[in-house]
């Protein structure tokens, strides 16, 4: 997709109720192409572009039979990977209320309760061959208390990959700066023959988020 850059005319005027950091994301949101190509092609939000260009460099979706997508809401991963494997089973699930999606079950539930992961389960069919999660914590402007919440999100969904997945599977979840935690990081590394982080092109450079990207699930041990 063509990148440009801001348009100077697109300015937000301040409002008597709109304070100036809303004002710079709204300017943001404005002059961002990706959230005015995602409006063209009908995508529901710019991430979209991120599971694109995660799946372009690790491909990850094309053999996909069963995905989770935790953390759906507004749906963009989802509508991507329906796009690019319309067969697939897929079963999305968010605290946020998420409009409907052609396909695709959607739980509006905490994946934290307990009956979540066999609420999935279920949806599914049968084991997910690869396990996505855009999920983070609702922030408290704290950073290392926003970032324990949001990697705490990260685990819960990792330890529902490796209980889960199909043996080749993948794991693909949203973390903050400085990467993966150890102990999580060493977790995926026992479980899978591939752990890379990335940043794609579509995350925006003055974001803390990274992804980390697990392939090759090598099974649950007897």
């Amino acid at each position: 997709m063509a990148r440009s850059g801001k348009d100077p005319d697109r300015r937000v005027k301040t409002a008597k109720k709109r304070t100036a950091s809303q004002v710079r994301w709204l300017e943001r949101q404005l002059n961002d192409p990706y959230v005015k190509q995602a409006k063209a092609d009908g995508y529901r939000s710019r991430a979209a572009y991120k599971m694109i260009e995660l799946d372009d460099r690790f491909s990850l979706i094309k053999r996909a039979r069963r995905v989770v997508d935790l953390g759906i809401a507004p749906g963009g991963w989802s509508q991507v990977v329906r796009a690019k494997s319309p067969k697939a089973v897929v079963v999305g699930i968010d605290l946020l209320p998420t409009e409907p999606i052609e396909g695709v079950t959607i739980f509006e539930m905490d994946f934290m309760d307990d009956a979540a992961p066999a609420a999935l389960e279920e949806a599914l069919g049968g084991a997910p061959d690869l396990v996505l999660s855009d999920m983070a914590a609702n922030t408290v402007g704290h950073k290392q208390t926003d970032h324990l919440r949001t990697m705490a999100l990260v685990e819960a969904g990792a330890w529902f990959a490796t209980e889960t997945l199909e043996k080749g599977g993948a794991f693909v979840a949203k973390v903050l700066a400085g990467g993966t935690d150890t102990e999580l990081l060493n977790l995926l590394k026992k479980h899978f023959t591939s752990v890379k982080h990335a940043k794609p092109p579509a995350s925006r450079k003055g974001s803390s988020e990274w992804y980390v990207v697990a392939q090759g699930f090598k099974g649950r041990e007897n």
